[in-house]
């Protein structure tokens, strides 16, 4: 009884603290029209502190939902366009030396923000990409000698055009990892295009206002996560997990051979993180099996290694992930 009566005063706190996210998503549909999904996507990677890789073609306003993003929570923004001559000192900074000093100083580069729009990111070479690795995971930065703190809050959003591959270079798989959510974005409806024009010829296109400060973001992070999961969701991710690893031991046989390596432990994080983050948009205070699934394509799509053969039988991990949360119980 004590339980329900602890669940129900997370709830109540849950519905106070997530008051903004309808406000921040007023003031990104003035800008943004339609995208629904790429707008929820944001909100979750910037409330569970992950990094997120957006796909699709261009002219989809991945840009601009950043911008928009940074513009709504007041923080610093910087965007890198990667190409194939950029080099990791473009993108972290380097070692001047400074004839008045007689010294080296550091001149740091534009990683030192909170929002930062890695843009085609598979345009630059992996030396560049790598670069990216530490302060990704480790919310740091070594240039020289010396490792400098990144900023709170601080993400990083990539952008991949999926049809030019010619002078492009796949990510590797330790980099894919690092970010939480793989987000594929599609074509806006008519009505919605209908809209993007009539914003793009009006006498001025809408602009967001600033109605958040980086703080309220790192305290509404802290509330997350509070969001109460029960044990039963916990083995229901664990589940879905290790059914890309092992997928034989969940009826999942015809899979055996198509999947190279499942999901890694940062899966079963990012999972169960996206959950949390996913029920305080919807105002809750508690994890339902709901939004597992809910985030579960997102999280999972870049982690599963496919063989030659699943790629031969035209399979994609979007199956892959649909035929595990069909197969595995739902708590």
């Amino acid at each position: 009884m004590e339980q329900s009566v602890d669940i129900k005063a997370i709830n109540e706190r849950i519905k106070d603290e997530s008051s903004f996210v309808d406000l921040l998503t007023l003031e990104m549909n003035k800008v943004i029209v339609g995208q629904k999904h790429l707008v929820e996507s944001l909100l979750i990677g910037l409330l569970s502190d992950g990094h997120i890789l957006l796909e699709g073609v261009p002219g989809l306003a991945k840009t601009l939902a950043i911008t928009t993003l940074s513009t709504i929570v007041d923080a610093q923004f910087s965007r890198i366009q990667f190409t194939p001559d950029l080099l990791p000192a473009d993108l972290l900074g380097t070692l001047i030396y400074s004839q008045k000093k007689e010294e080296f100083i550091v001149k740091k580069g534009p990683i030192f923000t909170n929002f930062v729009l890695a843009d085609e990111i598979n345009r630059a070479p992996a030396k560049v990409q790598s670069a990216l690795l530490e302060s990704m995971q480790e919310r740091q930065v070594t240039i020289g000698d010396k490792t400098y703190k990144l900023d709170e809050p601080f993400l990083v959003m990539a952008t991949q055009n999926p049809i030019e591959q010619e002078g492009t270079y796949p990510l590797p798989e330790a980099q894919v990892d690092r970010f939480m959510l793989k987000v594929v974005i599609d074509y806006p409806k008519k009505e919605e295009e209908q809209m993007i024009i009539r914003h793009n010829l009006a006498k001025s296109f809408p602009k967001a206002s600033t109605i958040l400060k980086p703080e309220d973001i790192i305290r509404a992070r802290k509330v997350v996560k509070d969001v109460y999961m029960d044990e039963k969701i916990e083995k229901y991710i664990v589940d879905i997990v290790f059914a890309t690893r092992f997928p034989d031991q969940y009826g999942l046989e015809r899979f055996k051979d198509m999947i190279s390596y499942g999901a890694s432990p940062r899966a079963s994080i990012s999972l169960s993180m996206a959950a949390k983050a996913y029920a305080f948009i919807k105002r809750r205070g508690y994890v339902i099996p709901e939004d597992v699934r809910a985030v579960c394509h997102d999280v999972m799509r870049h982690r599963i290694g496919l063989s030659y053969e699943a790629e031969a039988n035209n399979i994609t991990s979007e199956e892959v992930i649909s035929e595990i949360l069909n197969q595995i119980e739902v708590p």
